[in-house]
């Protein structure tokens, strides 16, 4: 029962997920329940939700929120959803990028420090009951430490770090503190190649603050990070699998779409599979993962690429 109770809302909020995914494509109706099936269903995110009992979709639905409100031209409450989604998991702070550059774009520099005030007094808010115990430092302090418990090249997620992780130990596990020149790590290089990464996405979402831009913008600010930082788990390339179903029916979306579900699914499964098969069928390092991590890269790149293409006036209408 209290396992139950645990998973419940994460499940309720894939169940949200879902519902905004649909409702974003009711210009269309049959795309409507496709996009909203392929959330609700999709074997990734009951797997994380339902049993897993992680809290993946908790950070994405207000995100999710954030962008259908920003889009129909809602900047402060979209910055109330946003501190909230930014509030829930340290892995939503690479979506705060696009979002950033959407503001900037389309409301211009005052209409941006406006959403951020109002994103800061309700990050302030959601702090306030929190302070007695020791409040953010508090929460650093522990963010800190998980961090170091996890400091290795990638914790299972089929990026190129697992790649290099894999052929330079044969699948054990490398720290990511390993020094390469004077001070600096290969966290740091994580770090520096993620920052370039996230600093294209910016440039190109505000080149263009369209729906449908900034949908690839949150898409491809998701796989920057998979794809660029150490230290990543199978299931940080999450956000991507739900964000791409807003930019439907492009079909570079749709078949990008397909790539992504399937490849984070099969890893998530060959990291942390079942008792018995089938996940104890799927190997997480090896050829499969290599192969897995060269789908995740390139479908990055593409992503890339669709977020570049966006096209169209600088308004708000759905698929800008």
């Amino acid at each position: 029962m209290a396992l139950a109770l645990i998973k419940l809302p994460a499940t309720l909020a894939d169940i949200g997920m879902a519902a905004v995914a649909g409702w974003s494509l009711r210009a269309r109706p049959g795309w409507a329940v496709a996009g909203a099936l392929a959330v609700l269903l999709h074997p990734a995110i009951w797997y994380v939700s339902a049993w897993w009992a992680q809290f993946e979709s908790l950070y994405i639905l207000p995100m999710l929120v954030g962008w259908a409100l920003v889009v129909r031209g809602r900047p402060g409450w979209a910055a109330v959803a946003i501190a909230i989604g930014l509030m829930t998991k340290p892995q939503a702070l690479p979506l705060a990028i696009p979002f950033a550059a959407f503001y900037l774009g389309r409301f211009g520099l005052g209409g941006s420090i406006r959403a951020g005030a109002v994103a800061v007094a309700t990050a302030a808010l959601l702090w306030a009951p929190f302070v007695a115990a020791g409040g953010p430092g508090n929460y650093l302090r522990h963010l800190a430490d998980y961090t170091s418990l996890f400091a290795v090249l990638s914790l299972r997620a089929w990026n190129p770090w697992w790649v290099l992780q894999d052929l330079a130990s044969g699948g054990q596990l490398v720290a990511d503190s390993i020094p390469i020149l004077g001070p600096v790590t290969l966290r740091w290089v994580g770090f520096a190649i993620a920052g370039l990464l996230e600093l294209a996405v910016f440039a190109w979402v505000w080149r263009r603050p369209t729906a449908t831009g900034l949908a690839w913008g949150l898409a491809a600010a998701s796989l920057a990070a998979f794809v660029g930082l150490t230290a990543m788990h199978e299931r940080y390339a999450y956000a991507a699998v739900v964000f791409l179903v807003l930019c439907w029916p492009d079909r570079l979306a749709v078949w990008t779409w397909v790539v992504v579900s399937v490849t984070v699914a099969l890893n998530m499964v060959a990291a942390v599979p079942p008792a018995g098969p089938p996940g104890s069928l799927i190997p997480v390092g090896g050829i499969v993962g290599i192969a897995g991590s060269v789908a995740m890269s390139v479908s990055f790149v593409v992503v890339l690429s669709g977020l570049r293409r966006v096209q169209g006036p600088r308004n708000l209408d759905l698929h800008g």
